[in-house]
């Protein structure tokens, strides 16, 4: 949605801008565990819930986080507390490493492969990808049998399908045009 992404990417700036003065990677880890609680049914209902203050959202949420809390971590979750903005959380952090990929010339890679691929197979895989792509790629390989074969590669806004069923869903175009 875009209005979502509209209302997300001052948070997402300012949070990163913070995370930037900081140590990176342990923002990057913090942002992860508070998407995937933001993105959890009971939070978004916690967060839609008139009844509770959002001085109580914000500490029941914190304390739902497994990591450790730094200041400037309480004071982003209140902010979004008092703005009734914790169930973006999920597109805060879709917008944050966004920013993070662009600072490191890095982009996530979403591999989709029919079969299962060992750890060698996808570093050599990413190593390939890299070469083709010129930056650092951040493979995440999900498992879809109905490729019958071959692999499906996403990123950004670049699709390289060498699956079998793209293969065969462009030879069945060919043969009915």
């Amino acid at each position: 949605m875009a209005e979502l992404a509209t209302i997300a990417r001052p948070y997402a700036e300012a949070l990163f801008r913070v995370a930037q003065t900081g140590n990176l990677s342990a923002w990057s880890d913090l942002v992860a565990e508070m998407a995937q609680a933001g993105a959890h049914p009971d939070v978004q209902a916690l967060a839609h819930n008139p009844k509770i203050s959002a001085s109580q959202k914000a500490e029941i949420f914190l304390s739902a986080l497994k990591s450790p809390v730094t200041a400037e971590a309480k004071n982003f979750i209140s902010t979004l507390a008092d703005y009734d903005r914790l169930t973006l959380l999920p597109e805060i952090a879709f917008q944050f490493y966004a920013l993070k990929n662009a600072l490191e010339g890095a982009a996530d890679a979403e591999v989709t492969s029919a079969f299962e691929m060992s750890a060698a197979q996808l570093s050599e895989l990413a190593s390939t990808l890299e070469q083709k792509f010129g930056r650092k790629l951040h493979a995440t390989v999900k498992v879809d049998p109905a490729l019958i074969g071959g692999v499906r590669i996403v990123v950004g806004d670049q699709v390289l399908d060498t699956s079998v069923r793209a293969k065969l869903q462009r030879m069945h175009v060919a043969l009915t045009a």
